[in-house]
């Protein structure tokens, strides 16, 4: 950028006006600013033409017969001083018009007025311009600042989808390898078709990846049950796990059980408060600490 002194001091290096110090000053300046030795150049342009710039200009006939009059004056004056000096008439001289400086003056001025007007021009145009590139640019920093953040939101739900899609293969996994060694542990026992064996799913929205397989052993009339990925209770709560038999009107207890706070997981043994013949249904409730003798609480997992 060139500023208003660096401006001022350009013109008047164009029309050889800078002299001594300044004009070293000036010089060095330039040569280190490349933007401000291509304004002086285009200024000495203006300066070289300027001669052709100027309209022809016919100056008024009363000027110009009060300018004629007084140079006859001065030269008679001028031949009558030489004549009593010398003793001797000297030859007619023949000044320069004195009208000639006020043309140049007049050329010079209007050639300094045009010049003004095309540098306000220029400049009025340059801070147009540069204020439509400040417009471009910001908005061009805009649109790359959004485009960054919905990269980065995209990034980060992919990535979050990627880590639930891992950690549900993984629960898949366990769980199906639990079932696998629960079966092949059941199947050592005995006949694997006399037991009851159950998957619960999880009711909680805020946890879907809840599960939970119960094993019912009609012989012994009792059951094993395995939980996983279920949210740890308050303190004040417990988890109750019920027997849907059809021939009782309501759910029989088989017992509270507590999580893994870091796991989410429980294997418990259970055992149902009532004798129990034919198992519809196991269900999970949060009910208060220590349990209810009816489910009072939310159904938190059920088997189909």
């Amino acid at each position: 950028m060139i500023d208003d002194r660096q401006e001022e001091l350009a013109s008047l290096h164009a029309f050889g006006l800078l002299e001594g110090e300044e004009r070293a000053q000036f010089v060095a300046e330039m040569a280190a600013n490349p933007e401000l030795a291509r304004r002086v150049a285009e200024l000495a342009a203006v300066a070289t033409g300027l001669a052709h710039a100027a309209p022809e200009a016919t100056p008024p006939d009363a000027l110009k017969a009060r300018i004629l009059a007084s140079a006859a004056r001065a030269d008679q004056e001028l031949e009558g001083d030489e004549e009593i000096s010398s003793g001797r008439p000297r030859g007619k001289v023949v000044l320069f018009p004195a009208w000639v400086p006020w043309l140049a003056a007049a050329a010079i001025g209007l050639a300094a007025l045009w010049s003004e007007r095309q540098y306000n021009a220029a400049k009025a145009e340059n801070l147009h311009l540069a204020q439509q590139n400040l417009l471009a640019v910001t908005a061009l920093n805009q649109a790359q600042a959004r485009l960054q953040e919905q990269r980065a939101f995209a990034v980060r739900n992919l990535e979050q989808a990627q880590a639930e899609l891992a950690q549900a293969k993984q629960l898949v996994t366990e769980t199906s390898r639990r079932v696998a060694e629960l079966a092949t542990r059941l199947k050592d026992e005995g006949d694997l078709a006399k037991y009851k064996i159950s998957t619960l799913a999880s009711m909680l929205g805020n946890s879907p990846a809840a599960v939970a397989v119960a094993v019912w052993d009609p012989a012994r009339e009792q059951g094993v049950l395995s939980v996983s990925k279920l949210p740890v209770a308050a303190s004040e709560k417990d988890y109750q796990l019920w027997v849907i038999d059809k021939a009782y009107a309501a759910p029989v207890s088989a017992g509270t059980f507590v999580v893994d706070p870091a796991t989410g997981e429980a294997h418990i043994v259970f055992r149902a408060d009532k004798p129990v013949n034919a198992i519809a249904k196991f269900a999970v409730s949060l009910e208060r600490k220590g349990g209810s003798p009816s489910p009072q609480g939310p159904i938190v997992m059920i088997s189909q």
